[in-house]
């Protein structure tokens, strides 16, 4: 018998009017909030831009509404690799007179004066532009705060106030490691920093050494990084109010781990095993990549120390799901198997090229006998598997009863333990479903498991932002098929009948091109699964072939790639206006 999700009706938030028990089955679409593009943004997607989308959607029949990771991100933009598991990313903010009371038409007009807006909005994200400018705006926006409020018993002042005493146990760190990043070049690398400011416990000694004038420096720059954070959540808290209007859930993701270079890791390094780099074991199809073959995947993640983590009730992670509840109805935690174990490796990634040729054993002389593998322990015995599922169970356990009534969701793709999924439905958190890896084994994995038969304790959907879109995927296999490029026809043949059968695709229309109606009998069998969720990426709800990142590759349209058209203009478009219409009567049809 199917578990039900840890949240029921009666234990919701009555303030957000939104039912999300597993009687209820919901259609979701993902979007990154970057890809987003309105008339007026300044060359990213924003809160605002949000807001109009999930309008669209809503119109469309939907009821829930993905997003990537939405915390502040370093150098690379990757929100899987943010400075602040708490902090959210400036850049989705609408920093525009009408949205941010504190900037004045006057101040935004001068700072946009120089600035191409018209190839700004032109594809993808220009980081190298769109930080600097924000940053700037929001620069002004609060010296005029500054001068007008803070201090000054205002309103405006005793709102930013509550926020700061209600963040304190986060935002005086995060504050702090923003200030050193700005005075070491911008470069979240604290072990680069010099001695004494490698740690918040080292800042706090380094301070009682400086004189009063050095001191007097730090505060002014932590309050304007505390006054982005209060922009942030006001902005996102009305992005969540503003869903629950429409009856849409809004639906986060948080990664499991966190970024070694993180105000997480600089204030609290005893919660981590720094010597140790979280990631994934030696998977033979990345044929590219000679490191991953080997060894596996090093993500540099450090590994949390759990034991340390008991010894405070869990602050840190209880923490880190407070400040999701405040800003989604539901979330995703990305790769939930590390709760349970995680592939680890006694080095860092900038050492890989080091590793790469070594053996096991020339590899332990460096590492002082260690080698990659699981952590804590493998699934090598019935004992550690029993530990490691039991141990997860406790985590996990921490982490609902941090989240109340937002509902959680686990990403548990990959190499997945035989415990682990029945372990999750026993808690109540649903799992994926990606049709393409459901094979039957009733079938003797020669078909699919047919969408009737997926567990109501599921989330169902094509793939995440990682995978290739579905018409990718369709038309590959289709030139395989024409001869177009090489590869193994029988096998091609096998994966689209397979994929083709799961969607009830009739034969006598099986050119194999990914035709509208190829594409509305796919989106029609992953609405009519029994998963509680049924979630598609906007790429293969709109069947394009563009993607926002490419796993292993360090390509510039990772997490930059934005939607061809606004979302006015996907209101205004014939075929989408047709397809959307298409994809509203489905969702009605199948109880969604």
């Amino acid at each position: 018998m199917e578990a039900a999700p840890h949240f029921s009706p009666a234990d919701a938030d009555t303030s957000t009017h939104l039912d999300l028990s597993p009687s209820r089955r919901l259609g979701g679409v993902l979007v990154p909030v970057f890809a987003l593009r309105t008339e007026d943004d300044l060359g990213i997607g924003d809160t605002a831009g949000l807001k109009t989308f999930i309008d669209w959607a809503a119109d469309a029949g939907f009821r829930m509404v993905q997003i990537l990771p939405i915390n502040e991100t370093g150098g690379d933009h990757s929100p899987y690799n943010a400075i602040s598991s708490l902090a959210l990313e400036p850049t989705t903010l609408r920093l525009s007179p009408e949205a941010l009371p504190d900037l004045s038409a006057a101040d935004y007009q001068a700072e946009l004066a120089g600035v191409d807006l018209a190839a700004l909005r032109r594809g993808s994200v220009n980081y190298a532009i769109v930080k600097p400018l924000k940053r700037r705006l929001l620069e002004r926006a609060f010296a005029s705060f500054e001068h007008h409020h803070l201090g000054y018993g205002t309103e405006r002042d005793a709102a930013f106030a509550e926020f700061t005493e209600k963040n304190a146990a986060w935002l005086g760190d995060y504050a702090m490691f923003r200030t050193l990043m700005e005075r070491h070049g911008n470069t979240e690398c604290w072990d680069r920093w010099p001695e004494g400011q490698r740690s918040s416990a080292e800042v706090r000694a380094w301070l009682d050494t400086q004189s009063e004038e050095e001191r007097a420096v730090l505060p002014p720059r932590m309050e304007f990084h505390g006054y982005v954070q209060w922009i942030a959540y006001t902005q996102w808290e009305e992005v969540k109010r503003h869903a629950t209007a429409r009856g849409v859930a809004l639906m986060g993701d948080i990664p499991f781990g966190v970024s070694y270079y993180s105000a997480d890791v600089w204030s609290r390094p005893g919660d981590f095993r720094l010597h140790w780099s979280g990631g994934a074991p030696p998977e033979p199809y990345f044929k590219d990549d000679a490191f991953t073959q080997k060894w596996g995947q090093n993500w540099g993640i450090p590994l949390y120390d759990w034991d340390a983590m008991r010894k405070s009730d869990f602050t840190w992670w209880r923490a880190r799901v407070g400040g999701v509840r405040d800003v989604f109805h539901v979330f995703r935690i990305d790769h939930i198997l590390g709760f349970y174990r995680i592939y680890g490796f006694p080095w860092r990634p900038e050492r890989n090229a080091e590793f790469l040729p070594l053996t096991p054993a020339q590899a332990q002389e460096k590492t002082g006998g260690r080698l990659p593998g699981f952590q804590p322990r493998a699934d090598d015995t019935y004992e550690h598997a029993e530990a490691n599922r039991r141990e997860g169970e406790e985590y996990l356990k921490m982490v609902l009863a941090a989240a109340g009534d937002t509902a959680l969701i686990g990403e548990d793709l990959g190499t997945v333990p035989d415990y682990v999924r029945p372990s999750l439905t026993a808690l109540g958190i649903a799992g994926f479903k990606i049709p393409i890896w459901e094979p039957d084994p009733a079938t003797n994995y020669q078909r699919l498991i047919r969408p009737e038969h997926y567990a109501p304790l599921s989330v169902a959907t094509f793939g995440t932002h990682d995978h290739e879109p579905l018409v990718v995927y369709w038309r590959q296999h289709a030139r395989v098929l024409s001869g177009e490029i090489a590869g193994d026809r029988g096998e091609a043949q096998r994966e689209l009948d397979k994929l083709a059968d799961w969607a009830d695709l009739p034969r006598e229309t099986r050119t194999f091109e990914f035709s509208p109606d190829v594409h509305a009998h796919l989106l029609h069998a992953l609405f009519r699964t029994r998963s509680w969720l049924a979630v598609v990426m906007i790429t293969d709800l709109l069947g394009t072939p563009d993607r926002f990142n490419v796993p292993g590759t360090a390509a510039t349209s990772n997490w930059s790639r934005r939607l061809a058209r606004t979302v006015a203009e996907l209101r205004a478009d014939p075929p989408v206006v047709a397809l959307t219409e298409r994809v509203r009567a489905m969702l009605k049809e199948t109880g969604r």
